[in-house]
C-alpha cells in the first residue's frame, strides 16, 4: 500500500527554488497544497513550500505537528538523517547526474574509452 504520507516529521527534498536539491522536515500540514518546512541543519529557513515543490521521501523522523527548530534538529542528528539519505538509490542517482554534469571533456573522453575497453573485454 501507500506508505509515504504527507505529515510532520516526513523529510522530503527541495526540488525548485532557492533551496532545490536540500532535505528538509514537515514541521506541520497547513492545508490541502502546503506545508511548513524546516530544516536547522541544512541552513534551510523555516517556510512554507508547497506540494509541487517537494518530493517525498521514505525517511521520518518523531517529532510531534509543530515541533520548533530546535528539537527538529536533534531528532535529525539524533537519526542521522543525511546519512540515510546518502544510501538511497535516489540520491545516489541525483549524486550520479551531477557528477556527469561537471564533467570536462576530458573526463568524457576517458569514460568513453573506459566504455570501449569494458565492452572488448565482455566480447
Amino acid at each position: 500500500g501507500f506508505t509515504k504520507f504527507v505529515e510532520a516529521g516526513r523529510v522530503v527534498l527541495i526540488n525548485r527554488g532557492k533551496y532545490s536539491g536540500k532535505l528538509v522536515v514537515i514541521a506541520n500540514v497547513v492545508n490541502q497544497s502546503r506545508v511548513l518546512g524546516d530544516n536547522p541543519v541544512n541552513g534551510v529557513p523555516r517556510q512554507l513550500f508547497s506540494f509541487a515543490e517537494i518530493t517525498l521521501t521514505n525517511i521520518k523522523i518523531n517529532i510531534p505537528p509543530g515541533a520548533r527548530s530546535g528539537a527538529i534538529r536533534r531528532q535529525y542528528e539524533k537519526d542521522d538523517v543525511n546519512g540515510q539519505w546518502g544510501k538511497t538509490a535516489y540520491a545516489k542517482r541525483l549524486a550520479l547526474r551531477e557528477t556527469k554534469r561537471n564533467m570536462t571533456d576530458f573526463d568524457r573522453f576517458k569514460a568513453k574509452v573506459a566504455k570501449q575497453v569494458k565492452t572488448r573485454k565482455i566480447k
